[in-house]
């Protein structure tokens, strides 16, 4: 690159950001910018297209092209060579636009008299915001340094773009972050919440992105890089040795060491950019990439290339996470991801989490449940528009968000949360009373829990016990594997809380979505269905009996349940009470108090156990059905992957069958029944179940009152009836049907 190219840029850079600093109209702004643009690069024409819904462009400045144009031509993502650029974020360069595949000729705009097009995406952090063109009469191709140079005013561009710089009487856009937004994503924990933005990471904004002297700020950029692999080093000799960790730090250090990385940024202070805004051109060109690339391992690098562009733009900008912002009274929690310890920090502040990534398996979605928080994931790009203090309301049940909504969804929002509200106040009035169905059979509803903090609920839900304790989020949120005597005190406090009410500890389950920080993850193409749960017990026996151990100390001498996950087969279980047995004899031995009463349960969540010989049913002291994972096996649709796991009903005929087999098995040797899960926090779903003979049902607390509401109220022979009848007929799901008799009883 030549001195001279990079004095012209520089010029040019300059003149932009005296552009910004003067007192005008946006859309004066954007006229400048053009015009200064154009005569730099010594062409005839220089257009600005920007966004105006995500599917149209819009001409909003232009120098060359007619006057009349502007705000009147519009073309859809992907028309003409615009909207090329637009759609795929790439460059178009080309010496002959009209003979180009998709050129598309608009005669209102006066350009067909110009032969070379180079058109660059306006585009931050992964955003497109528009496209900005530049055109000339001679057919010639744009050299690489013209592209550069046309990238980097882009770049500033989207920048000015984002600090409001085109907001103003008669400008070309709204302004940035204060439009109502709707983000769809996906159900990660059910509820409804209503409150104010709390950005995870707050957003880095960028305000100087000229710079006059390019050996400053490449000063400024190096002693940044240097401060960042310090840390980086840092970070790698007090990993914990897990090899994924080590990993993702040696990416980040190659990262942090990259020649050419620092060359690219080192070029584009050169052509007049602040050192941030040099690192932030980089990011987005990542987040370009991301967005397009197929690889999950390059996903993944890209990935890790943003979170570094992210440290060391808040090492060059000071804008830590402590930005001296307080937390809003009502604080809904937006990131792009976060782990267990981190949202567990939070605690119940929170009233919901949106993310734009995470799974409905995953540690943040597992703590969620347990916080009894309203959870949606996938919710794209919301990082970029959020900011701190804005208003947000979150449907769980649908997966959606509305950011600064405006006042008609707010009212129907409120009126829905009001509506839920005067349910709950229904619901408490039978807290206390049994759960008895309108035909008279008993119907016993216990809740979920994971944390202590879940135990309240315990009583103001109205739970007869806990039908599942999860042990393993006391693992996942440590970087280190627990004490048996922190264990032991832990489960202690949890029976105590109980008060004598029943709670089945299920022994720790990770493999799968939930790999703990300090245990090597093992590199399986499907994790769901390898090492997991109880098979990580029976292989790493020093553990189950660890948890074993503390688990009968924090009884002392009180009645204990507990059940191992993910039995696929009779001598799985027999192993894993074995296990047990050889404990207690150890207990004993040691002179400490074992359980005056001891049941030993499996959770089904494998078609192969409902097929089990007799002898295994008539050995497990009970049977908890996993819903979740026992239908992702039923029906071969993995609950992770939005494009099937809705796709199957729990109310299919075939589903229903299958768990009509287990009930009559379990009958046959008086074995104890329940189903834990989701749908049995589902009335319409609950209510079958207990149609068809599953009596005990877990849930989560905040759904118990809406179960034992309609409960109270059918008649289970009514509702088999209906079953029988769908079945019958052929149908291939019963929930019509079942709505159909709940009609008819109001």
């Amino acid at each position: 690159m030549t001195n001279g190219l990079e004095s012209e840029s520089r010029k040019l850079l300059g003149r932009l950001r005296d552009t910004m600093a003067e007192e005008a109209a946006g859309q004066a702004r954007l006229d400048k910018i053009t015009h200064l643009t154009a005569d730099s690069m010594g062409t005839e024409v220089c257009s600005i297209y920007l966004f105006r819904d995500p599917e149209t462009l819009e001409l909003c400045a232009t120098q060359g092209l007619k006057q009349e144009a502007v705000h009147q031509t519009r073309m859809k993502l992907g028309e003409g060579l615009v909207g090329r650029v637009a759609r795929s974020g790439k460059t178009v360069n080309t010496a002959d636009a009209p003979a180009e595949r998709g050129f598309r000729y608009m005669p209102e705009t006066g350009e067909e008299i110009y032969s070379s097009f180079l058109g660059v995406p306006i585009q931050r952090l992964g955003e497109k915001l528009g496209v900005m063109v530049v055109q000339s009469k001679q057919q010639r191709k744009f050299t690489d340094d013209e592209v550069y140079a046309l990238e980097v005013v882009a770049m500033v561009l989207a920048e000015m773009t984002e600090l409001g710089a085109f907001v103003g009487e008669g400008a070309a856009l709204k302004a940035r972050h204060t439009q109502p937004a709707l983000f769809r994503g996906a159900t990660g924990q059910e509820g409804t919440a209503m409150g104010r933005v709390w950005l995870h990471e707050p957003r880095v904004v960028v305000t100087n992105l000229v710079a006059d002297d390019p050996d400053r700020e490449r000063a400024r950029l190096q002693e940044a890089v240097d401060q960042l692999r310090v840390s980086v080093d840092e970070m790698l000799a007090g990993a914990s040795g897990d090899s994924e960790q080590m990993q993702v730090l040696e990416a980040y250090r190659m990262f942090a060491n990259s020649k050419g990385w620092m060359r690219r940024m080192d070029e584009d202070i050169a052509r007049g950019l602040s050192a941030e805004a040099a690192v932030e051109k980089e990011q987005s060109v990542a987040r370009a990439r991301m967005a397009q690339a197929t690889d999950a391992y390059l996903r993944d690098r890209l990935h890790d290339l943003d979170d570094l562009s992210n440290r060391l733009l808040r090492i060059l900008t000071g804008q830590g996470s402590q930005t001296g912002a307080e937390m809003p009274d009502d604080p809904i929690l937006v990131a792009r991801n976060i782990g267990p310890g981190e949202l567990l920090e939070y605690g119940r502040k929170l009233r919901g989490v949106v993310l734009e990534e995470g799974s409905v398996g995953s540690h943040a979605a597992i703590v969620a449940r347990a916080l009894a928080i309203p959870l949606v994931i996938h919710a794209e790009r919301i990082t970029n528009e959020a900011l701190n203090g804005d208003r947000i309301m979150v449907d769980g049940d649908q997966g959606i968000v509305h950011l600064r909504p405006d006042d008609s969804v707010a009212t129907a929002f409120q009126d829905k949360i009001a509506m839920q509200a005067k349910a709950q106040e229904r619901y408490a009035s039978i807290r206390e009373t049994p759960c008895v169905t309108g035909c008279g059979t008993r119907v016993q509803l216990l809740m979920n829990a994971g944390l202590m903090a879940d135990l309240p609920s315990l009583e103001s839900s109205g739970a007869e016990g806990v039908g599942l304790f999860r042990t393993e989020l006391q693992f996942l949120i440590r970087n280190q594997m627990p004490k048996r005597t922190e264990l032991a005190a832990l489960y202690a406090r949890v029976l105590d809380a109980a008060k004598g009410k029943r709670v089945v500890f299920r022994t720790l389950d990770i493999g799968s979505d939930k790999v703990l920080p300090y245990m090597k993850p093992q590199d399986e193409p499907n994790p769901a269905l390898g090492w997991r749960a109880i098979r990580v017990g029976l292989d790493k026996p020093g553990v189950l009996r660890m948890q074993l151990q503390a688990l009968l100390r924090a009884a002392d001498g009180r009645p204990l349940s507990v059940m191992f996950p993910f039995v696929a087969q009779h001598e799985e279980f027999q192993r894993a009470r074995w296990e047990m047995e050889k404990t207690i004899a150890r207990e004993k031995r040691l002179g400490h108090t074992v359980p005056e009463r001891l049941e030993i349960g499996a959770m089904l969540e494998t078609p192969s156990l409902a097929f089990a010989s007799r002898r295994f049913f008539e050995e497990v002291e009970f049977l908890s059905i996993g819903g979740n994972d026992l239908k992702q096996f039923f029906f071969a649709a993995d609950r992770e992957n939005e494009r099937v796991r809705r796709r199957y009903d729990t109310l299919n005929v075939s589903f229903l069958s299958f768990l009509e087999n287990i009930v009559a098995r379990c009958g046959d040797t008086d074995t104890q029944l329940s189903f834990c899960g989701e749908d049995a926090g589902r009335p319409l779903e609950a209510l079958c179940l207990a149609a068809i003979g599953i009596h005990t049902l877990s849930m989560r607390p905040a759904s118990i009152g809406p179960v034992k509401s309609l409960l109270m109220r059918a008649d289970l022979g009514a509702v088999k009836a209906a079953i029988d009848d769908a079945r019958e007929r052929g149908e291939q799901s019963v929930r019509d049907a079942v709505t159909d008799y709940l009609r008819g009883i109001g």
